[in-house]
């Protein structure tokens, strides 16, 4: 790749990505995007499901605010949620006036859709159940007219930072050769860290780049350990890595979960029943499995027939025969998986981090919103919000783009090698999935410090650096965490405790991940 410098390099080219690429472009800098693969491989170009915003008379922004406070189980950030739930109509509407559709009933009226912990119909859908793509489509066809310049197959490997704290680019691969980015600014949108798991409704790009090269720089990274579990992973047996989204919108229409023996699981769970916030949802099919002694559950829709299958949730409806299951006549095999990550790095809502010149945005950023689990169909609006803010911020920075030939850059010399992949997932798989405990967590951390390390830099090689980096910050702050909240699990510790309705603060210290949160302790005290 020639030499490349920019005022603003964006690292991702999901929903926050091209948000904040977009509006650095129209605030007169110039702007590259960076990307792992291609400008499609992103989780928003595959979410099914919508947008939250407040739209019906039936609705109300106290409404949205509290519904997102009760899913994050006392680790939300009020006023961050405030600000989401107050922003978000007039940033959708900001999307339709750039061209995006969404579904629309008989009146021409928005067709708002009920989503799990949802107290009211506030989820704006596209194409029934290709909201994602929709979004996606009418932000990344606009790039080429903002005069924004695209580096695909171009993947992150270290954030360069000078001796004064400011960041001045980044170091990343592209076509196996390490080279050399200099910005004024750097937008990391990375995105999340599901393919950590075998079991994830996430793409194969989702590991975890953005934290990893954050930590290694030195940076915070908040609540880690909140990794949310989608309850309705589509169940393929023998299938490792992505599988298709069974939409929270389906259940919002009416189906329901079953074991395998027939009977309803949420029944008697939560008031919602099915509809409850995702960590009730998939911690009661896990127990279900566990009694059962299966590997899935059921999820059961066969009463909405033929014409509400292919009206609504057409793309879903193809997966399932894709994979030999009938929705219409049949339940669909279902189990959690990897899906949201509610940590990241610490990031206020204009993306700001603790590094001048470095913002953070969407899935690889922590803004307080979704505390402790995710309510559903507020992550698009969030990326969009804390996107486009992040773009407008990153004209801020005056210092001028640093050449390539005035850059010290410290490289990492211990990488891990490629076929440890395969070892991650399993210890992720057994010790940090939806429950977890102390002899497991501390079992997770000693077997990825015995992974051993080599000196080589590859695609494969990096990709599993970054992954050992993220799992081991993960479980450290897991086995830190020593209650039960949201989308965190501990069977030792089964209830919340009010000690830790605080954040777990996060940094590399001598290489090892370590909890810097000083306000238990002072709670204690």
């Amino acid at each position: 790749m020639p030499e490349h410098q920019c005022d603003v390099l964006v690292v991702g080219s999901g929903a926050a990505g091209l948000s904040s690429a977009l509006a650095a472009a129209k605030a007169g800098r110039a702007v590259t995007i960076m990307t792992r693969e291609g400008i499609d491989d992103s989780s928003t170009d595959l979410a099914q499901g919508g947008l939250a915003a407040v739209w019906g008379s039936n609705d109300s922004f106290s409404l949205h605010l509290e519904d997102t406070l009760t899913a994050g189980a006392g680790l939300c950030h009020r006023d961050n949620v405030d600000d989401l739930v107050r922003h978000a109509p007039q940033t959708l509407r900001h999307l339709m006036d750039l061209g995006a559709h969404f579904d629309t009933n008989a009146d021409g009226e928005p067709d708002l859709h009920l989503e799990g912990g949802h107290h009211a119909r506030r989820v704006l859908h596209a194409a029934c159940d290709r909201s994602g793509h929709e979004v996606h489509q009418c932000l990344s066809s606009r790039l080429q007219a903002a005069g924004i310049t695209v580096l695909t197959n171009t993947r992150l490997i270290e954030l360069i930072i000078d001796s004064s704290g400011t960041v001045r680019g980044v170091t990343a691969l592209s076509e196996g050769h390490t080279v050399t980015i200099p910005a004024r600014c750097v937008i990391l949108a990375t995105g999340g860290i599901g393919a950590l798991w075998s079991a994830t409704s996430n793409p194969p790009v989702c590991t975890g780049d953005g934290m990893a090269a954050a930590l290694r720089a030195g940076l915070t990274i908040r609540d880690p350990e909140l990794m949310q579990f989608h309850p309705t992973v589509l169940f393929v047996p023998g299938q490792r890595g992505r599988s298709p989204l069974i939409s929270e919108a389906v259940r919002g229409e009416g189906a329901v979960l079953l074991d395998v023996n027939g009977r309803r699981i949420m029944t008697g769970i939560h008031p919602l029943e099915d509809l409850a916030p995702r960590d009730v949802v998939s911690a009661a099919e896990h127990e279900a499995m566990l009694a059962t002694g299966s590997d899935h559950v059921l999820l059961d829709a066969t009463r909405f027939g033929k014409v509400t299958w292919q009206s609504r949730f057409p793309t879903i409806l193809a997966s399932c025969r894709k994979h030999g299951i009938d929705p219409c006549t049949e339940p669909i095999p279902v189990s959690p998986g990897a899906h949201y990550h509610c940590g990241g790095i610490a990031a206020d809502m204009d993306g700001c981090t603790e590094v001048p010149g470095l913002l953070a945005v969407g899935e690889t950023a922590c803004t307080g919103v979704h505390g402790a689990n995710r309510l559903a169909s507020n992550s698009l609006t969030e990326a969009l919000i804390t996107g486009e803010r992040s773009g407008r911020c990153s004209t801020t920075p005056t210092h001028p783009v640093a050449s390539p030939n005035h850059i010290r850059t410290v490289y990492h010399q211990r990488w891990v090698p490629g076929e440890a992949l395969g070892t991650i997932r399993t210890i992720m798989d057994r010790d940090l999935f939806i429950s977890r405990n102390a002899d497991g967590l501390q079992q997770a951390l000693r077997k990825l410090c015995r992974i051993r390390a080599t000196a080589d830099l590859d695609d494969a090689a990096l990709t599993a650096t970054n992954a050992a980096t993220v799992a081991a910050a993960i479980a450290t702050a897991a086995l830190w965490r020593a209650e039960s909240r949201g989308a965190h699990r501990r069977t030792d510790y089964p209830h919340q405790n009010p000690l830790f309705q605080v954040h777990t603060d996060l940094r590399l210290v001598a290489g090892r991940p370590t909890v810097l949160s000083q306000t238990l302790e002072q709670r204690i005290a």
